[in-house]
């Protein structure tokens, strides 16, 4: 959940930007090409073995142990300086989804593992972000049905007036952060994962401090320390009528009128619970039209469904240059200024503004100075395998940096994945992550998920390599279960080449969207075509079908395919 879905196949400079001081928004690639991937793509949910269930591939099951504090350095130096025995075998600094999944994978494969935490565990995703959100997003479904009489109606249902009370609502969405947020903590703990609390700082190689002077050697370091909302310079954010998604996921109170600067995935989201709940919104978009990261015809039929027929107006070409929290009974001020002029083009007043302009990786005080790395707009650089890259540009041994603080991709699961890629690696086996393989979601009613190109993306690339690009499409309204819960508004599309039949990109506007994804996501990352999947069989009815039909639909001039398998007497 964060502002904008955009693709870099190169530098992460080449980010569009919907404000020129965005740091970097929610979802971006630039990454490899690469078709192999992880067994698995942990998001929050916890692994079997917190459950008493031993994975049949796991290599070994750490006993429980007390965290361990280490206040002088016990291991020998080698003459590089770098210890030659050591406290663990990995160290996370961070206890995000990112860490936590890496650590699980690390005490499946036998490693001695510990994550240093100096805030919270779970990260952003669990306390400040994925997990409040939705139950908040939970809430404005269940309102937007009950408020929708001719819906209800269809069904011969007949309801009274619904209501919500503010302060429930809010404790629905902590409590189910604090859940999660135990959960992880028990999970890391039930499997011998030591917890150290403090600030992480890396003071050279393979040495991390933690708290005041905890001092541990690892041998192989994974920076999993993720990213912070990101405020462009002239706003002043007061947490209370100029606030940004980490203050909006609390509800201290519903405006009736509040702006939303950035149309991305916050900003998406947070109107859908807004407008649910009563509230009047206003976007402020600095590019041309609203939801600029996604595809073009998606984000069309999008702001048809999502924005046009709700309580939201929008202004698109225009920066927020300052905003002024309210003060003395004076609301809260706006001053737009036009994209491309820089002229002062008008003034809002509001009860509240949301500054949903993307988020910016938490990477200061990490000690990187200290083994010569230089961020770049704060990001740790790395390469296709996540190893940190110095200031010569050379690779810093055992030292990894997963999640949002590389900014290859701002989503909490892609750094799950990360993680679980890195252990792979200091486990001895090469792996490199397919980013283009991974997807991404929008917790709107109704949905809204992607993995791979968007169509111009794909149009861009068969350009510059000489291949044809085809596009197949399906509606909700064609499909039983859909039309079942009245709910046919929606589309499903594939890009593809119909030269081989191979899956650019699949996008998804419709109910469930989020959860339909996954066999085109799953389908990409197994290097499946669309002549292998056509043989796939789909419940009837289900809305799994939408994909059914649309891989059927696609026209693929080649028949070479996987060979079946075997059929199975029964």
């Amino acid at each position: 959940m964060q502002s904008m879905l955009s693709l870099s196949l190169s530098s992460p400079s080449s980010i569009p930007r919907s404000d020129p001081t965005i740091v970097a928004d929610n979802v971006f690639f630039a990454g490899s090409s690469s078709s192999i991937v992880p067994r698995s793509l942990r998001l929050c949910g916890l692994r079997r073995e917190v459950f008493g269930l031993q994975s049949s591939n796991a290599s070994r099951i750490v006993a429980p142990s007390k965290p361990r504090r280490v206040n002088k350095v016990s291991a020998s130096l080698s003459s590089n300086g770098s210890p030659s025995k050591f406290d663990y075998d990995l160290v996370i600094i961070g206890a995000g989804v990112g860490g936590h999944g890496a650590a699980l994978h690390a005490v499946e494969k036998g490693l001695k593992t510990a994550v240093i935490e100096g805030d919270v565990v779970g990260g952003t995703c669990v306390n400040r972000g994925c997990v409040p959100s939705k139950a908040l997003l939970a809430v404005s479904g269940r309102m937007r049905e009950l408020q929708n009489e001719h819906h209800l109606k269809a069904f011969g249902l007949q309801v009274a007036a619904a209501g919500y009370d503010r302060q429930a609502v809010a404790d629905h969405a902590n409590n189910l952060a604090s859940k999660i947020r135990s959960n992880l903590t028990n999970s890391m703990k039930a499997l011998g994962v030591d917890i150290l609390t403090g600030i992480g700082t890396i003071l050279g190689p393979q040495k991390v401090k933690y708290g005041t002077d905890n001092v541990i050697t690892a041998k192989d370091i994974i920076i999993a320390t993720g990213s912070v909302p990101s405020v462009p310079k002239g706003i002043e954010v007061d947490g209370k009528t100029v606030i940004t998604s980490d203050h909006a996921l609390k509800l201290e109170f519903v405006p009736d009128w509040i702006a939303i600067v950035g149309s991305g995935y916050i900003g998406l989201e947070f109107s859908d619970v807004y407008t649910a709940l009563g509230s009047e919104v206003t976007f402020v978009e600095a590019l041309d039209q609203l939801m600029p990261g996604f595809d073009p015809e998606i984000g069309k039929l999008a702001q048809r469904v999502l924005i046009n027929p709700r309580k939201i107006d929008f202004h698109t070409g225009v920066f927020a240059s300052k905003i002024t929290p309210a003060k003395d009974g004076k609301p809260v001020t706006i001053e737009l200024v036009d994209a491309k002029t820089k002229g002062l083009k008008d003034t809002l007043e509001v009860d509240a503004a949301l500054i949903a302009t993307g988020r910016a990786p938490h990477t200061k005080g990490l000690g990187l100075e200290n083994i010569n790395v230089e961020t770049q707009r704060g990001f740790v650089p790395v390469d296709e395998r996540m190893r940190v890259i110095d200031a010569k540009g050379k690779l810093v041994p055992h030292l990894y940096c997963i999640g949002d603080a590389n900014g290859k991709m701002m989503l909490a699961h892609a750094a799950s994945a990360q993680g679980i890629s890195v252990v792979e690696q200091v486990c001895g086996k090469d792996h490199v992550l397919n980013h283009l393989s991974i997807p991404a979601a929008c917790f709107t009613h109704p949905e809204i998920s992607m993995v791979g190109l968007t169509e111009p993306q794909a149009r861009e690339k068969a350009e510059k390599e000489g291949f044809e690009v085809s596009v197949a499409k399906t509606s909700f309204k064609a499909n039983t279960k859909a039309l079942a819960e009245n709910e046919g508004e929606g589309l499903a599309k594939l890009i593809y080449r119909p030269d081989n039949g191979e899956i650019l990109g699949v996008h998804i506007f419709g109910l469930h969207a989020a959860d339909l994804i996954h066999e085109a996501s799953n389908a990409i990352a197994m290097g499946n075509r669309i002549q292998d999947i056509k043989f796939a069989v789909h419940a009837h009815p289900t809305l799994s079908e939408v994909l059914d039909e649309l891989f059927k639909s696609a026209k693929v001039k080649v028949n070479i395919s996987s060979a079946v398998g075997e059929a199975v007497a029964v």
